[in-house]
């Protein structure tokens, strides 16, 4: 299964990237930062096509056409396109994310790093890879010393969750933080140990599913700011290696009695 998910990405990703920097259709969501194209839409028909051909009795979960709930144990988590609005603005990080689920748990993801044409894979059990080479959080414990990435959700100007505080108090502590505006590439770079942690909140399945196994398979930790272990239903997401969460969350935490 693991190949066809990398394969459907691909050509998923092909449509994305013939449409990058042409002219396209594009409506708004639920405000004028939450951007949908018609390249999503292509994308995420030509992956439901397949898994509706291939795997007919599967249910899918995918980010423009909502659920659709059939008996079988499987369940598909599609984003077409995670980084929309880097996307709609010429700026090439973005990706295609694919997780399946058997009886509620992640058994493979795929994240295609489009533009650098980069697949980041998962099998439960067996380890996480960028393309072929295999992937393994850093070691750094210093939370000085770590490079953190973030997002914001698409109402960021109500400020759900203390984000902004949350961001402010991270500047303060770590040697710096980025925000790419895609969460599946941000966690797959905590997979790769290129960044040290992520956090976000009200993220969506699709936007985790396939990079949270990526992180875990990569011997990473994934909670909610509790320190629960998340699902891909937690309205709270940190990523991390286990040498620096225990710092991150002390971060976080700061905020909960207010929340």
């Amino acid at each position: 299964m693991i190949n066809k998910v990398i394969d459907i990405a691909k050509e998923a990703g092909e449509i994305i990237r013939e449409g990058f920097r042409k002219n396209f259709l594009i409506e708004y969501k639920t405000n004028l930062s939450n951007l949908v194209t018609e390249i999503d839409k292509k994308s995420e028909q030509l992956i439901i096509d397949f898994i509706r051909k291939e795997y007919p009795t599967h249910s899918i979960i995918a980010e423009e056409s909502g659920t659709q709930r059939y008996s079988s144990e499987y369940i598909w988590v599609i984003d077409p396109l995670d980084g929309t609005t880097n996307f709609a603005h010429g700026l090439p990080i973005f990706s295609v994310s694919i997780g399946v689920q058997k009886n509620n748990e992640t058994i493979c993801g795929v994240v295609y790093d489009i533009m650098r044409d980069v697949i980041y894979s998962a099998e439960l059990g067996s380890g996480a890879y960028c393309d072929s080479r295999k992937l393994h959080v850093n070691d750094n414990g210093d939370l000085e010393k770590s490079v953190l990435v973030t997002g914001f959700p698409y109402n960021v100007k109500e400020n759900p969750d203390y984000a902004i505080e949350r961001f402010v108090e991270f500047l303060k502590c770590s040697r710096a933080v980025r925000r790419l505006g895609s969460a599946a590439i941000d966690m797959c770079y905590v997979a790769e140990g290129v960044f040290d942690g992520f956090w976000e909140v009200f993220l969506n399945p699709w936007d985790v599913c396939a990079a949270k196994l990526l992180v875990e398979e990569a011997g990473g930790i994934v909670t909610d700011f509790s320190g629960n272990k998340a699902t891909i239903f937690s309205k709270q997401f940190l990523a991390s290696n286990p040498q620096i969460h225990k710092s991150m969350l002390d971060v976080l935490q700061k905020f909960n009695a207010k929340t």
